[in-house]
């Protein structure tokens, strides 16, 4: 077993993600949709760094995931890749992109594993993805799975509320976590699921799994970027802890700036050539 810290890691890669689990060291996991900000992670020492399809949320406005397009993905995976010099670079495939064609799916990784330099896709769902998950990981490309709620399907669910809180609903999040371990998967996400059905399969499976609203029992936690620091403050589940209130700090950057403009302190002599 390795004795290093993963804080003196170079290149955190699927190798190391799973030392970590094994030692029992908690695996940290961020959202990035561009290159400045995606530095900034980096810097900071993040294990993961998801491009998430939430892209369409944060950056687009859109209200689900579902509009962003895989070229479009390719386009905030590529500026992150740039950036990042540590951290694991993992991108969701966009909706319709993977889901129902195996070969779609292969085309859709390789595409965005040889466009933007990522290393490694993120897909939503269990049994009914298996094909194009095998297809995928066929072609040498690190899959990671993503169970609970799964945002894509959201007009399937037609709700945001915890998943698997019946019996049967869990027994098949199990199986099909299961699945995507036998398939070669590196790690599972699970979003907005009962602690103690999250907990119950990170000790079922050997990959690390990532909880998203899923309790402490598990091997890592992912936010999404603009949620954690305050930039969106519309959106504030249970889950959510806001480490900063950038909304406002950036708002009285904004306002001050204005209110210098129209005043004509900025420029001032010192601030002009």
């Amino acid at each position: 077993m390795s004795v290093h810290s993963s804080a003196n890691i170079k290149r955190i890669t699927t190798h190391i993600l799973q030392e970590m689990k094994d030692r029992g060291e908690k695996i940290s996991m961020l959202t990035a949709y561009d290159y400045s900000m995606a530095k900034l992670v980096d810097a900071a020492g993040v294990d993961i760094i998801l491009v998430g399809d939430s892209a369409s949320n944060v950056m687009a406005g859109h209200e689900t995931t579902l509009p962003i397009t895989l070229d479009q993905m390719i386009y905030h995976a590529s500026a992150v890749v740039r950036a990042v010099k540590r951290s694991f670079v993992v991108i969701d495939i966009p909706f319709g992109s993977y889901q129902g064609n195996s070969s779609e799916a292969l085309r859709s990784a390789i595409r965005i594993m040889k466009e933007s330099g990522a290393h490694a896709v993120k897909v939503e769902g269990g049994a009914e993805i298996r094909e194009s998950v095998v297809r995928i990981l066929s072609a040498g490309v690190p899959v990671m799975g993503h169970l609970g709620l799964t945002p894509q399907s959201i007009y399937k669910f037609g709700t945001y509320t915890v998943r698997a809180k019946e019996k049967a609903e869990a027994e098949k999040l199990i199986e099909d976590a299961k699945i995507l371990e036998q398939c070669g998967c590196f790690a599972i996400v699970l979003e907005k699921i009962p602690a103690s059905l999250a907990t119950q399969v990170a000790q079922t499976v050997r990959i690390p799994v990532i909880g998203i609203g899923a309790g402490g029992g598990v091997d890592g936690q992912v936010l999404v970027m603009h949620d954690m620091l305050g930039i969106t403050q519309e959106f504030k589940p249970r889950f959510l802890r806001q480490y900063a209130d950038l909304q406002k700090i950036m708002t009285d950057a904004f306002t001050q700036y204005i209110q210098d403009v129209k005043s004509k302190d900025f420029p001032n002599d010192s601030e002009s050539y």
